[in-house]
């Protein structure tokens, strides 16, 4: 008897087996012609409307149509998209024409900062290598800020040579602005 108890599960085990298997089949057998036509239809055309009930035609209709309204948006999209990219293109090449084109700038005007304080630098020495006479006459001429600028840059006893030789009131607008020049500085 503990024999038979022992068979009956393989039994039904192998029942449940044999009834999956038919309906596998009868599975297989009534989806196969579906799949068969809608891998047929499967090269986008939309599908002719089958004659019956209008609401479905109707239906169908309107689906066809928002198919073609969103296939329509997607490649207005694509080409938006594109051009978007060439923009894109451009304007990184612009960014880079004036990155190339600011540090040729800055170059230059590094160079002529440079050479405009060269020139400074000769004339203060041409200045202080003249008499002290003959320079007060050239600064007389100058306006004040400008002549400051020079005996700024002097050393002390040839620019107290030049102030000498210059008109009280000369001398004392220079002296001002000489001793203002650094007033608004910080003073730490």
């Amino acid at each position: 008897m503990a024999k038979r108890l022992k068979s009956r599960p393989r039994v039904l085990l192998i029942l449940c087996f044999l009834l999956l298997g038919s309906a596998l089949i009868r599975g297989v057998e009534i989806a196969g012609p579906a799949i068969a036509a809608v891998s047929e239809r499967a090269d986008d055309t939309p599908p002719e409307p089958v004659a019956g009930n209008p609401e479905e035609d109707a239906l169908l209709a309107a689906l066809l149509e928002r198919d073609a309204i969103l296939k329509d948006r997607e490649q207005k999209l694509e080409e938006r998209l594109a051009m978007l990219n060439i923009a894109e293109a451009e304007l990184t090449a612009m960014i880079d024409a004036l990155d190339a084109a600011e540090a040729k700038l800055a170059a230059t005007i590094a160079l002529s900062e440079t050479a405009s304080s060269d020139d400074i630098a000769l004339l203060t020495k041409v200045y202080q290598q003249m008499k002290p006479k003959d320079a007060a006459a050239v600064f007389e001429q100058m306006t004040p800020e400008f002549a400051a600028g020079f005996l700024g840059a002097m050393k002390p006893d040839g620019a107290a040579a030049v102030l000498s030789g210059l008109s009280p009131e000369k001398a004392y607008a220079i002296s001002v602005l000489l001793a203002g020049r650094n007033a608004k500085a910080p003073a730490e």
